[in-house]
């Protein structure tokens, strides 16, 4: 049995959001229960953030493909809400993590296992289950991708985060470049 099982049904809000300088951010996903106005906040990845948000478009947009009475939801979104709220006391850092999709009631789900640390049970890591609707997550990847670009640019040549003070490019056999 999981020491911490938190599941939010029904889902007010959906966000991810970084705190911190381009190269040092820590990425965070949140959600609220309709009947708690407390966030529930859990540390990702950036690239978990990215896997996520191609997962929720691309299953929305099957979806939609698939049952042409599922229309494809509007993406639109405050940024002043999509913002992470305080406070951001993380329940745990997230390891896997699962995306599905409930037929029967229309809702994307998001399943977030914690990260096992080498020796610890699997059995005692947290989960966070998310459910929340197609409009909600397509809100969410769309957001996903302003959070992920607000970082480092992005080498033209390798594709790797630059930095401020040059960067180290493979592809220029190691030369600098500002």
């Amino acid at each position: 049995m999981a020491k911490l099982e938190i599941t939010l049904d029904p889902l007010q809000h959906i966000t991810a959001d970084a705190i911190g300088q381009p190269g040092q951010r820590v990425f965070y996903l949140q959600g609220w229960r309709e009947a708690d106005p407390k966030p529930v906040t859990v540390i990702i990845e950036k690239f978990q953030l990215q896997n996520l948000a191609v997962g929720i478009e691309e299953m929305v947009q099957e979806l939609a493909k698939q049952k042409p009475e599922l229309s494809l939801p509007p993406v639109e979104y405050d940024p002043d809400k999509m913002r992470i709220h305080p406070p951001v006391d993380p329940l745990f850092r997230a390891g896997e993590m699962r995306l599905g999709y409930e037929p029967e009631r229309d809702r994307l789900y998001i399943e977030v296992h914690e990260i096992v640390l080498e020796g610890a049970d699997p059995e005692e890591a947290g989960i966070l289950r998310i459910w929340c609707s197609r409009p909600q997550g397509r809100q969410l990847a769309a957001w996903a991708e302003v959070v992920i670009n607000r970082g480092r640019p992005i080498c033209p040549q390798c594709g790797e985060p630059m930095e401020a003070e040059g960067h180290f490019c493979p592809k220029k056999n190691g030369h600098k470049k500002k």
